[in-house]
């Protein structure tokens, strides 16, 4: 039998991060999608080479990886280019996700760390869907601080995701994180409570 698989989604700023932290520190198997994202992509890869073929050599930057700020401001600024990047990218990124799912242990509980899985539909992909939610101030304080983005620019790209409310309807857990890293600790604990207790109850039913 195949590992338990999540699907774990959040906004900007939400504490996705620290709650795929803290589950890989409980046990879980994690895989983050934008760190996925950026290994089918480096230098001498064909995803790299794929890139620069269809965006030319102005996307390397000086050291020979992708300019990813350059390439970025060309996908960001023309849908059309956008998805053109996401036509060569995001098969690359399922067919390497499915490899280091395959890659579990039966008896793991792997947790895929998907920013945006409410917005292309992927949550019959997973076993089981978490979202994080926080409250708009606490995600733009983050954002702020850890990105260096304006209040303006924070808000501008919360706006443009999925709401908590479309998260929370495809999500079979929420984890709420608007205090404590502590707080945030026991949340996850009990979610990974019971996330064992779901796989144990689908091991045995098999």
């Amino acid at each position: 039998m195949p590992a338990l698989t999540v699907g774990l989604t959040g906004g900007i700023g939400s504490g996705k991060s620290a709650v795929l932290d803290e589950l890989i520190g409980l046990g879980a198997v994690g895989i983050d999608a934008d760190a996925v994202a950026r290994d089918v992509v480096v230098p001498g890869t064909p995803g790299f080479d794929a890139v620069v073929g269809a965006f030319g050599s102005d996307v390397v930057a000086s050291g020979g990886g992708l300019d990813r700020r350059g390439l970025a401001a060309i996908v960001f600024a023309d849908a059309g280019e956008r998805a053109r990047l996401e036509a060569i990218t995001h098969p690359l990124i399922q067919a390497e996700t499915e490899r280091r799912i395959a890659a579990a242990a039966p008896d793991a509980i792997v947790v895929n760390a998907v920013p945006l899985l409410a917005e292309a539909g992927l949550a019959a992909r997973y076993d089981v869907v978490v979202a994080v939610q926080a409250s708009l101030a606490e995600r733009v304080a983050r954002i702020v601080a850890s990105r260096g983005m304006s209040d303006a620019d924070a808000r501008a790209r919360i706006a443009v995701q999925a709401s908590d409310e479309q998260r929370a309807a495809i999500a079979w857990w929420v984890v709420v994180n608007d205090g404590t890293r502590e707080e945030l600790r026991a949340g996850v604990g009990r979610l990974w409570a019971v996330l064992l207790a779901r796989r144990d109850a689908r091991r045995d039913a098999h």
